[in-house]
């Protein structure tokens, strides 16, 4: 769902797409603060900023009158003609709308109403997107067009549900194809070896198969698995030739990863519970997770529940503010249980629809961690029948195995509903994946694609296949 709750949709026959409401129109949240006292009441908002005005840029090199008045006209009908086109073209529309500007100023906002208005977007919500861009923009002290550009490709793609359009999903496959190059250059002499060769698939072939997967961190118990459904897939293809096989492995990796489930909540706010070790990078995924449902027009709190490592507070509190999310912690130390509990009965009473949960990935006490957590999930149930409605876990790509371990070790223990994997981007275990999928059938959301926000990318199966494959 975009941030707009109702977009005219020119591209692709122009129907009028209904969506849910949402719920902030408004300004992005203020930070909420919390006293570390358990009998307290709950804390209150701050009250909303007006919106922040857009730093100065120095003068640009002006244009002749002339120049600007036709190029005023020019925009706003290849926009226009561009919106009426067959499919969506971001890109497109994103170098019409900043054509022959240099900065943010009143042009960039009459072209961003002009856009909104066209596609039939709810005046207030057009505002609202605006006015967040402008205090974006003052809190990173940005003008300039080469610097702003990419965060409102973004902001725009999340906005208007473009990130499945087939432009962006090849944008998206690029960044994919780029992060795996290592994993595949892994792959690829031996693979390419294998298939390039002539004959059957003898037992040879098979033993070579398997310490390829196994060299490419996929894992020795999942590479078994692995090599029992190609033998199989083959054999119900009709493949018995080493040169078609690669056709086999394809499908087998198209079909291998499970969608994520649709969180059932009865009532707001959904509750996601945040899980994995330390230094895999969780607290920059909660801080994009909660950035892109920003984005996407949801109000967003965030729960402070690491209450034992020192920094996880207040990375959480700046994360925070960057993002325009709400935040709920305690003092350090808190019981984690009550900070979730009462996280969660701030978020049903302000009007929060959702809620990511950070937790501890290691304790400094004799309490077993997956104890803790056990009890958090338990807590949170009683507090908000149906929470948390996602555990999901996140795993670092870098560690190979470990991730694998660590994956078994939190599905065993208390239930993992989604992976998250960060730090994909240049690591040659990216074999990882697949070890994930075929050992505890988990889906994977999410990837890490870089460290801006926009790199936090929806996995989709069948183009991290192509990806690896060099397709």
């Amino acid at each position: 769902m975009g941030f707009f709750s109702k977009v005219k949709k020119l591209w692709g026959g122009g129907d009028t797409v209904e969506q849910a409401p949402v719920q902030n129109g408004e300004a992005a949240p203020q930070p909420i603060e919390s006293t570390p006292a358990p009998e307290v009441e709950a804390p209150q908002a701050k009250a909303t900023e007006a919106p922040a005005t857009v730093p100065a840029c120095p003068p640009v090199e002006a244009q002749p009158k002339a120049a600007l008045e036709t190029l005023s006209d020019e925009w706003k009908a290849e926009l226009e003609a561009s919106l009426r086109g067959s499919r969506a073209r971001i890109s497109e529309w994103l170098g019409l709308l900043l054509k022959g500007l240099g900065a943010a100023d009143e042009a960039l906002w009459t072209r961003l109403r002009f856009l909104f208005t066209t596609l039939g977007a709810p005046q207030a919500e057009a505002e609202a997107f605006i006015n967040e861009f402008k205090s974006w923009l003052a809190a990173m002290n940005l003008c300039k067009v080469e610097d702003f550009r990419s965060e409102l490709r973004y902001r725009l793609i999340l906005s208007l549900d473009l990130e499945q359009e087939e432009e962006e999903r090849t944008n998206v496959f690029q960044k994919l194809t780029k992060g795996l190059s290592k994993t595949r250059e892994r792959l690829s002499a031996g693979l390419g070896a294998l298939f390039g060769r002539p004959g059957e698939l003898d037992d040879t072939f098979w033993e070579e198969l398997e310490e390829l997967f196994i060299m490419a961190d996929v894992g020795s118990e999942a590479t078994r698995k692995l090599i029992g459904n190609l033998r199989a897939r083959a054999r119900s293809m009709g493949v018995t030739q080493s040169a078609r096989f690669r056709e086999v492995l394809g499908r087998e990796l198209d079909e291998l990863f499970p969608l994520p489930k649709k969180s059932k909540v009865a009532a707001p706010p959904e509750v996601v519970m945040m899980i994995g070790v330390n230094g895999v990078g969780k607290t920059t995924t909660i801080a994009k997770l909660a950035y892109r449902a920003r984005l996407q027009g949801r109000k967003v709190l965030i729960a402070a529940g690491d209450t034992f490592r020192a920094a996880a507070i207040g990375q959480l509190e700046i994360w925070a503010g960057r993002v325009g999310a709400g935040i709920f912690a305690k003092s350090e130390g808190s019981d984690p249980a009550a900070v979730a509990f009462e996280a969660v009965d701030l978020a049903m009473k302000e009007g929060y629809d959702l809620v990511l949960l950070d937790t501890a990935g290691r304790l400094h006490t004799k309490v077993n961690l997956m104890e803790e957590l056990r009890k958090i999930k338990r807590v949170l149930e009683k507090k908000h029948p149906g929470a948390p409605h996602k555990s999901v876990l996140v795993i670092d790509a870098t560690t190979g195995q470990n991730a694998l371990s660590q994956t078994k070790l939190f599905h065993e223990a208390i239930g993992v509903d989604e992976i998250v994997l960060t730090k994909l981007d240049g690591t040659a275990k990216g074999g990882v994946m697949v070890g994930v999928a075929i050992t505890h059938k988990l889906p994977i959301s999410f990837v890490g694609l870089g460290e801006k926000m926009e790199d936090l990318r929806p996995f989709v199966g069948e183009d991290f296949a192509k990806a690896l494959l060099g397709e």
